[in-house]
């Protein structure tokens, strides 16, 4: 089992960009620093590849900091007959938080019924749940009375409730998760850089050798030679692919259909208890979740298809309606508009047909493709965060079929602790008993230890924190640490806009740069809008 280094790296911008400058070829270069990216970079470092990691704005900026924090097999993958899927995603959660016990910890779910054969029909399909899992189950299913309910769910409503069942699965953080992949790939040697944009793809002999890219801070071009280039833009991966085919004179069909999913954030006492709630088919067949994270409840989600791939997605008003709709049928106080602390979107990139360029892609399972184009671009999109580690093995595998990278053996990742994991067997925190620090793990002493560690700013941050996130875990805007670093603005988009400017003055300090003040407090307004 490989360790990463027991006292965090520094990220100095300085030295990064100055690594960016070497004259040399990499074995890797990836593009997207969103949740497969990051898991292919930490994959290929372990297994000895030379790698350098490229992302247009901060890591999981896109859709992998906007998931519904849940690390699970999916019940309702279960539900469409895809048993592979659902058993592979469901061992694929236990390494997920047993690799990072800091960020993620299981969570007990019940679905309350107010139909007498709810109880029977969704505990029979769980109990199948819990098959699949075998050793690698959380807890058992077990069927609830309506007393039982009420006492888990002490919010929901009671009128016509008769019983409901109970069955575990995970939650974690999700761009904290990015960000210690990101760390932990540099702890063994990779070279990652966000805030650095990909301009453009280097052909050689009509073959994909390196890819040229910006500094967003300075403008600052750049010229990455690699043996091997993987697109994981995510929601964003037919740009890059437009630009492969335009250089080559080929016509290029879309790989991605977007589709956004959005989350409202209200106060924990809609729901109190350390339980969330399901609800498996809603007035029109969707899922909605009411799960508490980090002393807030998220409601969600929304599946709704959209044709542009905006940086920043907003809701439809008909998306919000639906979530406070349906909660209300659901919650013994019915949630309101006034109430919603936050309101963020998510795009999903949702494969299309796999008959896209037959013969080069290569379909890895209903949630996620590989295509490598004639150029040898390989490009990956699709699937979800808990099975982030199993497609990066893919991706490799693939690779090394295609004959772009040497031949190595896999399973260096599925031990591998992640920064800041004390390690295996550590005791997680109690549903109810996350505190600012808890996210640091085992470098919470390494936090504490900085300036303004007893300098409180507001909403569990202080100026260690702040500075803590500049000089160890890429930040360099407000947003990065107030979106990402810790999770204000997800969490009260008003507390976070609040903070910025005093957050932006000990950023600029750290860095000399402009933190982009005004531009967190735009975005924060966006958070608070919910259109009609």
């Amino acid at each position: 089992m490989n360790n990463p280094a027991p006292d965090p790296q520094p990220t100095q911008r300085g030295d990064l960009l100055a690594a960016l400058r070497q004259d040399k070829t990499w074995d890797l270069a990836v593009i997207g620093g969103g949740a497969t990216g990051l898991g292919v970079a930490l994959d290929a470092v372990l297994r000895g590849f030379s790698v350098v990691l490229l992302e247009s704005r901060d890591f999981a900026a896109g859709t992998s900091s906007r998931a519904t924090k849940l690390v699970h097999g999916g019940v309702r993958y279960l539900a469409q007959g895809n048993v592979p899927l659902v058993a592979e995603a469901l061992h694929e959660r236990t390494r997920l938080l047993h690799n990072a016990p800091h960020l993620a910890r299981p969570l007990p779910f019940v679905m309350p019924s107010y139909e007498w054969w709810e109880v029977p029909f969704y505990g029979v399909g769980l109990k199948v749940y819990d098959l699949l899992a075998g050793s690698h189950g959380l807890g058992r299913t077990e069927f609830l009375s309506r007393q039982e309910v009420l006492r888990c769910l002490p919010g929901v409503r009671p009128d016509r409730l008769v019983g409901g069942v109970k069955y575990w699965d995970g939650q974690f953080d999700d761009a904290r998760m990015a960000l210690a992949l990101a760390r932990t790939a540099a702890s063994q040697g990779a070279l990652l850089v966000n805030h650095c944009d990909v301009k453009g793809l280097i052909h050689e002999a009509e073959k994909v050798a390196g890819l040229t890219c910006a500094d967003v801070e300075t403008a600052e071009t750049f010229s990455v030679r690699a043996r091997c280039v993987i697109n994981a833009t995510g929601v964003w991966a037919d740009g890059l692919r437009q630009l492969d085919g335009d250089a080559l004179g080929r016509p290029v069909h879309p790989l991605v259909a977007p589709s956004q999913g959005v989350h409202l954030v209200v106060d924990r006492d809609f729901l109190p208890g350390d339980h969330a709630l399901l609800v498996p088919k809603t007035r029109d067949g969707r899922v909605l979740f009411a799960v508490p994270w980090l002393g807030k409840l998220i409601l969600g989600t929304t599946d709704t298809p959209r044709h542009d791939i905006p940086l920043e997605p907003e809701p439809f008003g008909h998306e919000v309606a639906f979530i406070l709709n349906e909660s209300a049928r659901y919650l013994r106080r019915a949630p309101r508009r006034e109430d919603v602390r936050s309101c963020w979107v998510g795009l999903r990139p949702l494969v299309k047909s796999a008959q896209v360029e037959e013969g080069n892609t290569k379909a890895l399972s209903r949630e996620h493709s590989v295509l490598v184009s004639r150029s040898a671009l390989v490009t990956v999109t699709g699937g979800k965060w808990t099975t982030y580690r199993a497609m990066a093995e893919e991706v490799l595998h693939r690779c090394m079929s295609e004959n772009l990278l040497p031949q190595r053996p896999a399973g260096a990742t599925r031990n591998q602790l992640l920064a800041g994991a004390p390690g295996f067997g550590n005791v997680r925190p109690a549903p109810d008993g996350w505190n600012a620090l808890s996210c640091y793990g085992s470098e919470a002493t390494a936090v504490l230890a900085l300036p303004g560690a007893q300098r409180q700013l507001g909403g569990g941050l202080t100026e260690a924190m702040v500075r803590f996130a500049v000089r160890y875990e890429y930040a360099r805007t407000v947003e990065d640490v107030l979106a990402r670093r810790v999770r204000l603005l997800f969490l009260d988009a008003r507390l976070a806009a609040r903070l910025a400017p005093e957050v932006g003055a000990i950023i600029a300090e750290e860095t000399g740069a402009d933190p982009e003040v005004k531009l967190f407090e735009a975005l924060a307004q966006k958070y608070l809008h919910l259109p009609e």
